[in-house]
This record gives C-alpha cells, sequence and structure tokens, in this order.
C-alpha cells in the first residue's frame, strides 16, 4: 500500500471543517432566505458553485429558500420577441403582454435552470412562483407602471411543508392579484417579504458589489439600522444600494433577525456568510 504524506491542504480543510463546528450548530434548523441575482446567475460555472452550496446548506440542517430575479434575461426576451416598452421615470411599464413575457422567462426560464442545478448536486428542489398556492398576494404598485406589485398577504404554509420533505423551494417573483392578476414583483422585495413571513434567520441579499460602503468606501461588516438610515440620510448610501438596504430594514422591522449583503461574485459567499467567523458582506442588525 502506498504511504500518503499528510498534505497542508487537506490539514487546513481538516482545520476549516472543524472551526465551523459552531455555526454549523447555530444554523441548524434555521431559515435562510438567499436572493440570487447578479453575476451568480450568469455563468453555468458560478450557478453549479451556488448550487452546491445550497445542497451543502441543506445537508447540514439548515432550510434555505432561493428567491431570484432574471432581469437581463427578460429583457433578452423583449427584444427578440419586438415588444417595445414604455418608461415612466426610469422605470419600465409592465403591460398585458410584458407581463406574460416576464411570467414566461420568470417561472419558466430562469427558475427551471436553478433547479435543475440544485437538483444536479443531489438536493431536491422545487420551483415555484408567489402565485402558487396563494404565497404573495398583491397590489399594484403604480398604476402607471402596469402589472407591477407590491406584496400584501403572506402565506408561507407551503414553504413550511417543503422543508418537512427537505425540499429546496427556489422562487419566482411573481404574485397573484386580488382579481386574478399577474404581478411582477421586484426581487428584492418579494424575498424580503417571503423572509418576513417566515420569521427567516438570515435574508442574504446577493449582489454585485462587496457590501455597504461607508464615506471612505471601506466595506462595513456590520452595521445596526439606525446606521443605515443616518448613511442614507448623509448621501453616503446611494443609488442601487438604497432599495436593499430598505429591502432590509422592512425585513428586520418584521421580524427577520439580521439581513446580509454581500458580494455574489466570491466564490462560497454564502458558505463564508454563514459558517465562517469573517463573514462575507454586511451584516445588518435591529437596533
Amino acid at each position: 500500500m502506498k504511504k500518503q504524506d499528510m498534505n497542508r491542504d487537506w490539514i487546513a480543510t481538516a482545520a476549516t471543517l472543524n472551526s465551523a463546528l459552531p455555526y454549523l450548530q447555530r444554523y441548524d434548523g434555521a431559515i435562510v432566505v438567499i436572493k440570487l441575482g447578479g453575476h451568480a446567475m450568469g455563468s453555468d460555472e458560478a450557478m453549479e458553485s451556488f448550487a452546491r452550496d445550497v445542497v451543502l446548506m441543506r445537508q447540514v440542517g439548515v432550510n434555505p429558500v432561493v428567491v431570484h430575479g432574471g432581469g437581463p434575461m427578460i429583457n433578452a426576451m423583449l427584444d427578440k420577441l419586438d415588444i417595445q416598452s414604455d418608461f415612466v421615470n426610469g422605470k419600465r411599464v409592465t403591460d398585458a403582454a410584458t407581463v406574460e413575457v416576464v411570467e414566461m422567462v420568470l417561472s419558466g426560464v430562469v427558475n427551471k435552470r436553478i433547479v435543475q442545478a440544485i437538483n444536479a448536486q443531489g438536493g431536491t428542489a422545487v420551483g415555484l412562483s408567489g402565485k402558487d398556492a396563494n404565497l404573495m398576494t398583491c397590489d399594484q404598485t403604480d398604476a402607471s407602471l402596469g402589472y407591477v406589485g407590491t406584496p400584501a398577504e403572506m402565506n408561507p404554509k407551503i414553504l413550511l411543508d417543503l422543508f418537512s420533505h427537505d425540499v429546496i423551494p427556489v422562487i419566482a417573483p411573481l404574485g397573484a392579484g386580488r382579481n386574478g392578476e399577474t404581478f411582477n414583483v421586484n426581487g428584492d422585495t418579494a424575498a424580503g417579504a417571503i423572509a418576513s413571513a417566515l420569521k427567516a434567520d438570515r435574508l442574504l441579499l446577493l449582489t454585485d458589489v462587496s457590501g455597504v460602503k461607508n464615506a471612505a468606501g471601506e466595506v462595513v461588516t456590520e452595521l445596526k439600522a439606525g446606521q443605515i438610515r443616518e448613511m442614507t440620510r448623509e448621501g453616503t448610501i446611494a443609488g442601487g444600494m438604497i432599495p436593499k438596504t430598505e429591502t432590509a430594514l422592512d425585513a428586520l422591522h418584521s421580524g427577520v433577525r439580521a439581513v446580509v449583503i454581500l458580494d455574489g461574485r466570491a466564490p462560497n459567499a454564502v458558505l463564508l456568510e454563514l459558517f465562517t467567523e469573517h463573514g462575507a458582506g454586511s451584516l445588518i442588525r435591529p437596533d
């Protein structure tokens, strides 16, 4: 038999697993909602890595929920079908023709790609939208924007039932109106509403930036809700970060224990955040 010498990499791997034990115990049985978007959806390699992370989370006792976006894919399909869009204050008007394409792309192509990626890594994933089992009932956000909705009533029972069977829900951000309409919902908003309804332990918002930055451009690894509000008033938090931090504040107010805005481009970002001491983004807690 060939003798194997101890390798430094093997030892480092064992040490990493050993140091992860308190975090594995901490999140056993926890509900973690992950908003998937940006780079993590942009390539097959990134999707495979994300799917493996989610399967590992389920394997060690975490109950993950994946909520995804799909804006670039929707835009590409609208262009392909030559469906022209109007814009109000920079926001796309979602008319009847557009919402059909949105549902086709989100509930069809994008959702099933993520489900298939998770199943290929040994998990058991099921694709849903907010329309299924009355998960997310919406009101119209603004009449001028058409079929764009804001979650008004949530019924997470279907998700709890799936957890009991070790199934990973993958949710497209669509909701049903009170009169049977289909509404397109912002992905971050949908993830926040689902996390709130589940009283999730964590809401992870994957994005293409490294986290919330201070005035010096440095990522702040831990913040309280009041600090977020102050940084927004000062203009330190601006642009595309504002909707994400607003989602975080709403989720915290509704009972989510903490929200993390983290860089989905980083390999194994979700695992780094949950199972290591240093984390992988900006952790936001209630005051």
